[in-house]
């Protein structure tokens, strides 16, 4: 995947191994990179690969499957790959096959996937513990299984006290994908970039009369047209009241002059994500009730900005944003009573029913733990989070003014958790309403 942006670094793999192999000590981990998803009929997707699999191996193959062997001292990592067979590869393009597992991605051995079978008992009947995420490819779980017990079976008498264990290696991997590189900083500067450059097209382009469908292309465009491999996520482009369905991705309205459009869109640049929202006026400008809903909410994020940096918490970062949109429903006149009381019984959540951040990486909602201990984790630096408050009054919501209903508010950024603070990767889209609105006025 790297070999598309010559101009952003490579990754280094083998580093990334020798920690895991620190963490995984004797035991003899398994990872299988999953299969080509059909579209319909022949047709597949375009095929992602897992970011365990990769984050460990930089292989993009379907279907390799992965051995780290913490008690080897030679073949440590182990590649199972489909073999070359020029017939196939004219269809679908070249294969590494067992000789570009060891040359192209450093494997210390490789073989077909078809040696699984007879190595995989071998492997496991030697090992301390077998790591395996269990659940991630069900019929691939009860072939590794199968092998498993045979391999257990093999064991020597003299083995017999030996743990028996199948562990889930996903939290020691999770754990360390949370914590971004120096290279992975810079790939993901550069998703928010162009993610950037989309949402600042749509801004100055979007009129009345033009469909949702018509922005998300031109998002999309962007998106590819700067070398991005595509969305990361269905592109939300919601105008008028579909801005209040959190997860609205039909795209199919026309937009009116007076409605808000809410654009929830990242793109995938290799194998990390960006992940944005704004919302801007369709016409020139925001109407007053708009006004209002969107400064509560942008005075949230800001709230919400200033508490994302070490030492804080994700909980920390939405209570900023709560506590700042709950007194501001209190001033709308849309709650009453105090705000301790509102707070307590969550009666916000009517209007602002989700989380204010999530971690952001190779997968647009990544990998890592919330809490250590059922306590949440200090943030720290080298962690991605976004940081998206919004309010959204749904017409089938009761309790809001009527000059209210209908109007969704989301404003989100990709935010880099730093030793002084923080950075905004997607700082290069504007959220000020006079820096918006002047960016509207080259639409007319």
């Amino acid at each position: 995947m790297n070999r598309v942006h010559g101009d952003l670094p490579s990754f280094d793999f083998e580093a990334r191994r020798n920690r895991l192999f620190a963490a995984l000590g004797d035991g003899l981990m398994i990872l299988r990179a999953p299969s080509l998803a059909r579209h319909a009929n022949d047709v597949e997707y375009r095929y992602r690969p897992n970011g365990d699999f990769f984050y460990l191996t930089g292989f993009a193959e379907p279907e390799a499957v992965a051995v780290f062997d913490g008690s080897a001292s030679e073949e440590r990592f182990v590649l199972f790959v489909a073999p070359r067979d020029p017939e196939r590869e004219a269809w679908t393009g070249p294969r590494a096959g067992v000789e570009g597992a060891i040359g192209e991605y450093g494997a210390d051995a490789a073989y077909p996937l078809e040696e699984l079978a007879n190595r995989l008992p071998t492997l496991v009947g030697k090992s301390k513990s077998l790591h395996y995420p269990l659940g991630s490819a069900p019929e691939f779980d009860a072939e590794l299984m199968r092998l498993a017990a045979d391999g257990w079976a093999r064991r020597p008498r003299s083995a017999a006290g030996a743990p028996a264990s199948v562990l889930d290696p996903r939290p020691m991997i999770h754990e360390m994908r949370l914590f971004k590189s120096a290279a992975e900083i810079r790939w993901m500067r550069a998703s928010a970039t162009i993610a950037a450059e989309a949402h600042r097209e749509a801004m100055r382009t979007t009129a009345p009369g033009l469909s949702e469908y018509e922005v998300e292309a031109l998002i999309e465009y962007t998106f590819r047209r700067r070398g991005a491999e595509g969305w990361a996520y269905p592109s939300i482009v919601a105008g008028g009241a579909n801005a209040t369905v959190l997860h609205y991705i039909a795209n199919t309205e026309s937009l009116s002059d007076g409605d808000l459009l809410l654009i929830d869109a990242g793109c995938a640049l290799g194998p990390y994500c960006s992940d944005i929202t704004r919302t801007f006026p369709v016409g020139r400008e925001f109407s007053a009730p708009q006004a209002r809903v969107y400064d509560l909410v942008l005075a949230a994020q800001k709230a919400s900005l200033a508490e994302t940096r070490p030492g804080s918490t994700v909980e920390r970062v939405h209570e900023a944003a709560v506590e700042v949109l709950a007194d501001g429903l209190l001033s709308l006149g849309i709650l009453e009573g105090s705000l301790n009381d509102v707070l307590e019984r969550a009666l916000y959540q009517p209007w602002y029913m989700h989380r204010t951040s999530h971690w952001l990486g190779m997968d647009v909602h990544d990998v890592g733990a919330y809490e250590i201990d059922k306590t949440p984790r200090p943030l720290e630096p080298g962690m991605v989070l976004t940081v998206e408050p919004g309010l959204y009054f749904s017409p089938s919501t009761p309790g809001a003014p009527p000059a209210y209903q209908g109007i969704g508010v989301r404003i989100e950024d990709d935010v880099l958790v730093t030793a002084e603070g923080s950075e905004v990767l997607s700082s290069a889209v504007p959220k000020e309403r006079d820096e918006i609105q002047g960016l509207r006025s080259e639409a007319f």
